[in-house]
């Protein structure tokens, strides 16, 4: 039997893994319906806050490279929920915008937050409390304190500028 520091059963990592999990097929029945996928729909949520971003823009929050997000974001633009566009002051920036189609689902979209609440089985207080826990962690893990800022040096990667 391994010591209980490698038990999958006792791996933060992995609770959070699943829960990660379970988010994504709860969201399900409401994404389906209309043909988004969960990563999709987190783009039409940082649109809400913010239209019109460059493709850098929009990836920072969501912690996606442009190699990541342009397939998808093509697969939205076919789909009808946003527009890829140039920029106007330089050509090499896409700017993303939400169509009609990506705004008007903003209303639809207002009841999940609520069913994912009663799902999780956590009140508005518990929710909240673990979801700023979770942000703490996942800062820590970024190596940035909860604010954004550095939380100090961290480890040294090994790769070709390590190894001249």
């Amino acid at each position: 039997m391994p010591p209980p520091e490698q038990l999958l059963d006792n791996q933060l990592c992995f609770a959070i893994y699943a829960a990660a999990h379970g988010f994504v097929q709860a969201y399900r029945p409401f994404l389906d319906p209309v043909g988004l996928t969960y990563p999709q729909y987190l783009v039409l949520l940082e649109l809400w806050e913010r239209d019109g971003q460059t493709v850098r823009e929009l990836g920072a929050p969501l912690f996606l490279d442009s190699g990541t997000l342009t397939p998808m974001l093509k697969r939205m633009e076919a789909a009808g929920w946003i527009r890829r566009r140039p920029d106007a002051a330089d050509g090499r920036v896409v700017r993303v915008t939400l169509t009609a189609k990506g705004q008007a689902f903003r209303s639809r979209a207002r009841a999940i937050p609520a069913a994912m609440m009663c799902a999780s089985n956590l009140d508005l207080a518990g929710l909240t409390a673990l979801r700023n826990k979770v942000k703490r962690v996942a800062a820590a893990l970024r190596g940035k304190s909860s604010d954004g800022e550095s939380a100090g040096p961290r480890p040294k990667r090994r790769g070709a500028a390590s190894r001249k």
